[in-house]
């Protein structure tokens, strides 16, 4: 089995919650692309992740807790900016993001800081989410696009709170279909989706091989090799999604490392499937990085 390589932000959550009738803010490890390398290496693979993390001591809690999930740090830099906060407030299981911290501590990865061994001896490259609105990054993940070999997989988890008008919603899209004309895979949710498209089919924008669309509690479509399949999500008790549409990507990266490239439709069913149930069991736990979990964990919950 290969490595995958993720690229992208990792940062602190802080998780709306309520203690005894007061407001309270829980401070928790996360990032999508850093929740990505977790779940991967939680799963069973072997994973290395590129990105910037700050000289702060919330940085070194970051890297502390890649570090024990097994996830290789050959990738990060440290820069002298503080860690980049996300307030995270809830309806219902569902999370929206406000962000602070102004340079980003996450966006600053230079091209000249990766390694084109790492890339190219990766069997699956992933970037994607919010660092890629931000220079020097995008120039990185761009250079990274490039290297041949490694499956390209790509997920814009798109932060609303981060796109202030018309003009950059139509930049971010343009940004996503550069990336996606080249990927393998393209991982969104209905939501990004929609502030991206609205109610035209994303399938006939991106240009990937293979486009997933989740659906929160309905599931998720998979369109590939020509068919487009819906799944149906295992039946849960969720209490937190946060991390959610992350594992699902997590889950399908585990899969293309040990099977390798799709060869049809049913390998998409069949992967989609088993990221689903990845998914159910992090909605029934507090989100995050911290309920990403292990394959003995899956076995016990799902049979």
């Amino acid at each position: 089995m290969g490595y995958a390589m993720v690229m992208g932000e990792a940062l602190i959550d802080l998780l709306e919650a309520d203690l005894d009738g007061e407001r309270i803010y829980r401070q928790a490890i996360g990032g999508a692309p850093l929740n990505v390398a977790v779940g991967v290496a939680r799963l069973g693979g072997r994973v290395t992740y590129a990105g910037t993390l700050s000289g702060d001591i919330l940085g070194d809690r970051l890297a502390d807790f890649l570090h024990e999930a097994g996830v290789g740090g050959d990738g990060i830099r440290r820069v002298p900016v503080p860690t980049t906060l996300a307030v995270t407030t809830f309806e219902g299981a569902e999370p929206s993001f406000t962000f602070y911290g102004e340079p980003p501590s996450y966006a600053q990865l230079t091209p000249a800081d990766l390694d084109p061994s790492t890339i190219a001896g990766a069997a699956v490259l992933y970037t994607g989410s919010i660092c890629l609105l931000r220079e020097p990054f995008r120039s990185a993940a761009r250079q990274a696009w490039a290297v041949p070999g490694p499956i390209r997989v790509f997920d814009p988890n798109v932060r609303p709170t981060l796109l202030p008008g018309a003009a950059a919603v139509a930049e971010l899209r343009d940004l996503v279909e550069e990336f996606a004309a080249t990927a393998d895979l393209v991982k969104l949710s209905a939501a990004d989706a929609a502030v991206l498209y609205g109610d035209t089919d994303p399938v006939e924008r991106l240009g990937a091989r293979a486009v997933v669309v989740t659906r929160g509690a309905d599931g998720a479509r998979v369109t590939a090799f020509g068919e487009s399949i819906d799944l149906p999500a295992p039946a849960v008790a969720a209490i937190d999604a946060t991390g959610a549409g992350d594992s699902v990507m997590a889950a399908l990266i585990s899969r293309l490392l040990e099977h390798g490239r799709p060869a049809g439709a049913d390998d998409w069913r069949e992967h989609v499937a088993f990221a689903l149930s990845v998914a159910g069991l992090v909605c029934e736990r507090p989100g995050g990085a911290t309920a990403m979990p292990t394959a003995a964990e899956l076995a016990a919950r799902w049979g």
